[in-house]
């Protein structure tokens, strides 16, 4: 029998080879599956519910109804399974031809707490998500708080910039005064300067 490590694709592909151009010229998908089907052999249901131990043809060795007490069943069921393991032990012992019916016991005990730890799933479920939930917000109430940190320490920042600038202004403003009142000084200085020159000069001339 040949194989191939890359089969060809199946031939029904040709089926949607318009679609790009004429949608409504592929096949429509197949309808949902609601109900039991079978797969590989075992018949399955898009019913999430789970069965209960008489349906599967066991015993239920734990009271039904809303309130079960499931920490005290469970502890129940495993003192009755301790039990039953020390019961096998002595007919293994005692009574090797009887060990089958203590075996069955144990596989009926079980059975009844792996259905009682099933029927804890819908619990573990909403806890976890609560849970997810929970830590989704955190995480988004820090990020916020970060965010907000952040902002704060730049504007901060920006206050103590703009106060240096407006330093630097002042500072430069100032220098410019003085400067603009020695270049005042000086010239005023060099024209009385010149007037006395002439005026001496002129008294030289005469």
């Amino acid at each position: 029998m040949a194989a191939s490590a890359y089969p060809p694709p199946p031939p029904y592909y040709r089926l949607y080879k318009d679609f790009s151009e004429n949608p409504d010229s592929c096949p429509a998908p197949p309808p949902p599956v609601v109900g039991t089907y079978n797969l590989f052999g075992a018949n399955y249901t898009t019913d999430d519910v789970l069965p209960s131990l008489e349906e599967q043809g066991l015993r239920q060795l734990y009271p039904t109804g809303p309130n079960v007490d499931y920490k005290k069943e469970l502890r129940s069921l495993n003192r009755e399974l301790s039990f039953q393991f020390l019961e096998l032990s002595d007919v293994l012992v005692e009574r090797p031809s009887q060990y089958a019916r203590r075996v069955e016991d144990m596989g009926l005990i079980l059975r009844n707490m792996h259905h009682l730890l099933n029927s804890l799933r819908p619990h573990q479920a909403r806890a976890t998500l609560i849970h997810i939930l929970e830590s989704q917000i955190q995480r988004r109430k820090k990020a916020v708080a970060d965010i907000r940190r952040k902002r704060e320490e730049v504007r901060q920042m920006l206050q103590e910039s703009l106060s240096t600038l407006d330093g630097h202004m002042n500072d430069m403003q100032q220098d410019g005064g003085m400067a603009a009142s020695l270049m005042e000084s000086n010239l005023g200085g060099q024209k009385n300067g010149m007037k006395n020159y002439g005026f001496g000069a002129a008294q030289t001339y005469r």
